[in-house]
C-alpha cells in the first residue's frame, strides 16, 4: 500500500487499520479519507461537504484527502503522472479502471490556509474551474499557469 499525504495534512488515529480494512476487499484499488479542515467555520464546512459529494458522486477525491493505493495497482498504471497540476485527479481516475475507489468515513485534518489566504468562495471557484478544465482535456501547463496566478 502507498499513501499520498500532503505536508499540511494530518492523519487521524486508526488510519492504518481503516486502510487495511478497506484493502482487505480484493476489488478495492485504493481510496481516500473524509476531508476535514483545521478551521471550523461555516464556509469550511460547506467546502468539506462539497468535497465529499464530488468524491462520492464523481469518484474524484483530491490529494488533500490523503489518497491510498495498492502498490500493484500503482505499478500497473505506471505510477503518478508527471504533470504540473491535477495528478491527484489522474490517479483517482486510473484507480477506478483497476477496481473500486473507497471513501473512508474516517476524517483527516488538512490546513485551511489556502482558503483563509484567498477566500473560501474564490478558492472553491478556482478549484471548480480547474476541475472543469481537466475534464475538458485542456493543456495542463495552461491550467497550472492560470491556477497559480
Amino acid at each position: 500500500m502507498v499513501l499520498f499525504l500532503h505536508a499540511d495534512t494530518r492523519l487521524s488515529l486508526g488510519w492504518a487499520d481503516a486502510v487495511r480494512t478497506a484493502l482487505a476487499a480484493p476489488d478495492v484499488a485504493g481510496g481516500a479519507f473524509r476531508l476535514r479542515f483545521d478551521e471550523g467555520s461555516l464556509a469550511m464546512r460547506v467546502v468539506e461537504w462539497g468535497a465529499q459529494r464530488r468524491a462520492a458522486w464523481a469518484g474524484l477525491p483530491y490529494g488533500d484527502q490523503a489518497l491510498f493505493v495498492r502498490r500493484s495497482v500503482l505499478e500497473a498504471i505506471g505510477g503518478i503522472a508527471q504533470v504540473p497540476i491535477a495528478e491527484d485527479l489522474d490517479l483517482a481516475r486510473d484507480l477506478r479502471r483497476h477496481g473500486r475507489l473507497v471513501l473512508l468515513p474516517l476524517a483527516i485534518s488538512t490546513s485551511a490556509r489556502r482558503y483563509r489566504k484567498n477566500g473560501a468562495l474564490r478558492t472553491w471557484a478556482r478549484n471548480a474551474v480547474a476541475l472543469a478544465a481537466w475534464r475538458l482535456g485542456i493543456d495542463r501547463d495552461r491550467i497550472a499557469r492560470w491556477y497559480r496566478r
